[in-house]
């Protein structure tokens, strides 16, 4: 059922021991001892796609702990996400900030050793439909880590080829327009050389196909043509929300998807026992019962050990609650169904209340491992819901399209939460729909940051929320990260720091 993606590779190529992005490359020798036959070229692809292994932490560490969903003060000691949640100018340090930037990095890394293998060697790949596929999972991945990169740190180093240690410490931050090209040009071509999904045998389940790279192109065009904050972040004001619509179509028309619907189809969509259904259309794909291991490790931080503990199972390591906010809490209709399935709100342990609640979508207690990083579930990145709701977004910006279809995208979702319709949905009603659907899937703060309600939301939201005194004021400048400081260190005078810290 699982697929071999997320296999770590011991060979000096494919290295997972990269911590910087001006690691010195492999010799030129040992590279083309290894790409000698297709299957090396495969096994090249699939070191890209385990460099994914961690995007759905950071999705709960950087998107939902900094937005509304989670008023994340810890209850016991100090927690590396509490600087996060709370806005902190100290995050040039933060673990989970340098992560995003090295762990994607290493990932563009491969990508690029893979596209150059293909450049010199390719020939050994002799079905021409396989070196296709191959660039274009390569490009379409490098073109994922890049945008994940853009929307947290805005301005980046564009490394498009191997480099030496020496060449990489001298490569400065491009700007966000070159970068766009940049990942827009990959996309193009990935999309040219993808094939579709009916293409792929079952073994083959969850790699990049031609819709996906439609999709993440149309996300791209949408996030550009958010507001520019004048602070070098994502958003450039451009008004391509027409292009982005073109692209939805052809996503949302694609065969093999559709919108499960239904009574349970929403908890379907997260099914251990229902892996790629038709509303996936990318998902991070995970192998339990590996050495070394490659399971899922997300769910384990959603929820704390003392409840893990109270429904019979051994400790996982959350010692503590990320708690969901009262404002998400309250957000929802008391028949949505989403609701549950997504959050516990309390329980008990030794007869002591918990009354916090908590996310636990993507947690199946019947499916708990031995191994807290080995969770057998896969990952959702995009999936139909998140196109149809894209799709109304952009006509809301003016795309082609009536109010009425605005309405009907929305109803047909809310019916499956078991909830009513509504008539006149506008921005703000969108992404507070968009809220509840997607709430704990790492959505959050990218919404809010291309719809251009951040400010006026977070500035709300800390009023109302933040009991504790833990949280410093929005500011515009924080709906960017900071360079992280090791990488300031490594090139002095070649990296120009985000504004506000």
């Amino acid at each position: 059922m699982k697929k071999i993606i997320y296999i770590c590779f011991t060979i000096a190529v494919l290295s997972a021991c990269e911590d910087e992005l001006h690691q010195a490359p492999i010799s030129d020798p040992t590279t083309e001892t290894f790409y000698a036959i297709p299957n090396d070229f495969i096994q090249g692809a699939n070191a890209i796609y385990a460099s994914l292994r961690g995007y759905p932490d950071r999705q709960l560490n950087l998107s939902e702990t900094r937005s509304d969903n989670l008023y994340a003060v810890s209850d016991g000691g100090v927690r590396d996400w509490e600087g996060i949640n709370g806005f902190h100018r100290t995050l040039m340090g933060n673990p989970y900030v340098a992560e995003a930037w090295l762990t994607n990095y290493n990932g563009i890394s491969r990508a690029n050793v893979l596209l150059e293998q293909l450049q010199t060697n390719g020939q050994v790949v002799t079905n021409e439909d396989l070196r296709m596929r191959l660039e274009g999972e390569a490009r379409f991945l490098r073109a994922f880590l890049y945008f994940d990169l853009l929307r947290w740190f805005g301005r980046i180093p564009i490394v498009e080829r191997v480099v030496s240690a020496a060449e990489a410490a001298q490569i400065p931050q491009s700007s966000v327009s070159e970068v766009y090209d940049f990942i827009i040009s990959d996309l193009q071509q990935a999309i040219a050389t993808l094939p579709a999904k009916e293409a792929y045998s079952t073994e083959d389940r969850g790699r990049a196909t031609n819709t996906a790279a439609r999709m993440l192109l149309a996300l791209v065009h949408m996030t550009r043509s958010g507001p520019d904050y004048g602070n070098n972040g994502p958003g450039l004001g451009l008004n391509e929300w027409q292009q982005a619509a073109a692209l939805l179509d052809e996503v949302l028309t694609a065969p093999g998807y559709q919108l499960l619907e239904g009574e349970g189809a929403y908890a379907a969509i997260f099914s251990y026992e229902n892996e790629n259904n038709p509303e996936v259309i990318f998902d991070i794909q995970y192998v339990t019962g590996q050495n070394p291991v490659a399971g899922a490790t997300f769910p384990w931080l959603l929820a704390p050990d003392t409840w893990f503990h109270a429904n019979g199972h051994p400790t996982q390591g959350g010692l503590t609650i990320r708690p969901v906010s009262d404002d998400l809490l309250n957000a929802y209709d008391a028949a949505d169904v989403r609701k549950p399935f997504t959050v516990q709100s309390g329980y008990v342990f030794n007869g002591v209340a918990e009354p916090r609640s908590f996310f636990k979508k993507y947690i199946d207690l019947a499916h708990v491992p031995a191994n807290r990083v080995d969770w057998p579930i896969n990952f959702i990145v995009f999936r139909y819901t998140d196109a149809l709701m894209l799709r109304a977004e952009c006509t809301l910006h003016g795309a082609p399209g009536t109010p009425q279809e605005v309405d009907e995208a929305v109803n047909r979702i809310r019916a499956r939460a078991g909830i009513g319709p509504v008539s006149g949905v506008d921005l703000a009603q969108l992404m507070e729909e968009r809220r509840k659907e997607f709430a704990a899937e790492g959505l959050r703060w990218h919404d809010l940051i291309r719809s251009g309600l951040v400010e006026a939301v977070m500035t709300a939201w800390i009023a109302e929320e933040d009991t504790q005194g833990a949280m410093e004021p929005f500011q515009i400048n924080y709906t960017l990260y900071p360079i992280p400081q090791a990488e300031l260190d490594a090139k002095p005078g070649i990296y120009e720091q985000n504004a506000g810290y």
